[in-house]
């Protein structure tokens, strides 16, 4: 009976159950108000502004990301390199690639 009681379906449906238990009794202990229009507006100090339109672009967080991966991967790269004299030129190397593609991520145009 317990192997039943801890499978994963009777599980998700116990915890779905307790949700919506935990629901029903908030809804009746919330305080109830008054509909308003007014209530789903952004708040602007009082003021009826007109919202400007927005214009989202990712072109700056995709360069970070990119550039923070580099970093991480050249990281892990260099961490993982054996440490002799050999690989000394090779870690050089590596690091100036990746300093010249920061440089280029990062350029502010």
């Amino acid at each position: 009976m317990l192997g039943i009681m801890l499978s994963p379906p009777v599980a998700i449906i116990f915890f779905f159950m307790l949700a919506l238990g935990l629901n029903a009794i908030g809804m009746k202990l919330a305080a109830k108000g008054e509909y308003h229009s007014d209530k789903y507006l952004p708040y602007t100090g009082g003021e009826g502004l007109p919202l400007p339109e927005k214009h989202v672009s990712y072109a700056a967080f995709f360069r970070l990301a990119l550039m923070f991966g580099i970093l991480h991967v050249a990281g892990l790269v260099i961490s993982t390199l054996p440490f002799t004299f050999e690989y000394y030129w090779v870690a050089l190397f590596y690091l100036f690639g990746v300093g010249v593609s920061v440089l280029v991520l990062a350029d502010i145009s």
